[in-house]
């Protein structure tokens, strides 16, 4: 049998999306290759699954889907996670997956949760077509030349960013597109306190500023018109 790559999906917050194939494979590979150990180990713990685990993340990615390459070839199946939801958005991976393809190894997605599918399903917009932008730079000069070109791209934008930058890229938003600009914030997406900000840039920015947000989100900016 060829040795197999599974990327598989995890909750991006409530342990009650994961998948029934998701848990088989986590429980039948090899061994799981992860994003974080902390967070790893949190969600496994959850369905009492233990497994090696070996981190994979944006510091060491470069030496070391090489070496997880050969131990692949030679355990024959392991799993690849992310801290939460569809890996390789904007997380460490891809280089181990080209690597996987030219070695021969099956490579084989396990869909689930997904904060980029769940934002973009309840912002209550027309879905034809839209632009993942991911994430933008921190660096003030990159972030505003990022922005800039993404102005003239004509589509919902999705955005993303790490909790504490919530009010930051709203600001940018609004200073950039500018005040009108249409946007849905999802924030906190299936936790308990999920919520859909809808409206202008200037309103939701408010909103954040007011209430002092700062949660796991993505950002959609309506830039079609």
């Amino acid at each position: 049998m060829k040795p197999k790559l599974y990327i598989v999906s995890t909750p991006i917050g409530n342990y009650e999306d994961i998948t029934l194939r998701a848990l088989r494979i986590l429980r039948e590979c090899n061994f799981i290759i992860c994003e974080e150990y902390k967070e790893a180990r949190r969600l496994l713990s959850h369905y009492d699954i233990q497994k090696d685990l070996y981190a994979l993340n944006e510091h060491n990615e470069n030496e070391t889907s090489y070496e997880l390459i050969e131990k692949i070839r030679n355990s024959k199946s392991a799993a690849l996670i992310s801290d939460c939801g569809t890996p390789l958005f904007s997380d460490p991976g891809t280089l181990l997956v080209q690597l996987a393809v030219k070695r021969g190894i099956e490579v084989i997605p396990v869909p689930g949760s997904s904060s980029l599918m769940a934002a973009l399903a309840g912002a209550g917009l027309e879905l034809k077509s839209f632009y993942y932008a991911g994430w933008i730079s921190p660096k003030k000069d990159l972030r505003r030349r990022d922005l800039m070109r993404l102005k003239e791209i004509k589509e919902l934008i999705v955005l993303m960013e790490t909790p504490y930058r919530l009010i930051k890229i709203l600001e940018d938003i609004t200073r950039h597109f500018g005040n009108s600009k249409p946007v849905v914030l999802a924030y906190n997406l299936t936790q308990k306190d999920e919520e859909f900000i809808r409206g202008s840039a200037e309103e939701a920015l408010n909103v954040a500023r007011s209430r002092n947000l700062k949660g796991e989100f993505v950002l959609i900016v309506d830039n079609r018109r």
